[in-house]
């Protein structure tokens, strides 16, 4: 099933002229600890989508989990998501491409390059996911957090860029992290993962 990786994960931004910087807090040229920053475990909160095909996607999640992990040599980030969609699990990997001069990681979808802008916050256990900010009929926003339910003040956080970027809350999609059917194979591969970690040959 073909999913936009942007919208179970992220990108990374260049300071975009086209907007006001009101609205985004955009980092510059991608560095590693850049990517520090968002290696790991994130749950996909929420999201408000106008591309019809992002748009229509995002409606079917019921719940989403991915891990990113940095390879700064090959200069890509391994994603490794966990979507709950009519009450399955599915899960897969990709590849996304580092840009590390103009701030973004990108991927092939259907034969156009999907790019996305990481937008981070003052607070480190959320970032927001900005696509296509400059073009109102197609632009997007998620927000992303370190637990499955985001705080109040961090959601404020997503509302107050929701409204200025011109989009209404009631544009919003939300998951339910009580709908995940991930939790058991994620699990198994954990526990797979360490035993092979721990393996003689790893040794």
């Amino acid at each position: 099933m073909a999913l936009p990786w942007a919208l179970a994960v992220l990108s990374l931004l260049p300071l975009l002229s086209a907007q006001s910087p009101k609205c985004f807090n955009f980092t510059g040229p991608l560095t590693n600890a850049t990517l520090d920053q968002i290696t790991g475990k994130w749950f996909y909160i929420a999201s408000a989508y106008r591309r019809p095909e992002f748009k229509k996607t995002a409606s079917t999640l019921q719940s989403v989990f991915f891990y990113l992990a940095p390879n700064y040599t090959e200069d890509t980030v391994l994603v490794r998501g966990y979507w709950t969609i009519e009450n399955r699990c599915i899960y897969n990997t990709s590849n996304l491409k580092i840009q590390w001069e103009n701030g973004t990681l990108s991927k092939y979808e259907a034969g156009e390059e999907v790019t996305g802008y990481l937008l981070f916050t003052k607070d480190p256990r959320i970032f927001m996911i900005v696509n296509y900010p400059e073009d109102k009929q197609n632009m997007g926003l998620s927000i992303n957090a370190d637990k499955p339910v985001a705080t109040q003040e961090q959601m404020r956080e997503f509302y107050e860029t929701i409204t200025c970027m011109g989009m209404d809350k009631s544009e919003i999609m939300y998951t339910d992290e009580k709908k995940d059917q991930c939790g058991p194979l994620e699990k198994e591969q954990e526990e797979r993962k360490k035993e092979n970690e721990g393996s003689p040959e790893n040794t």
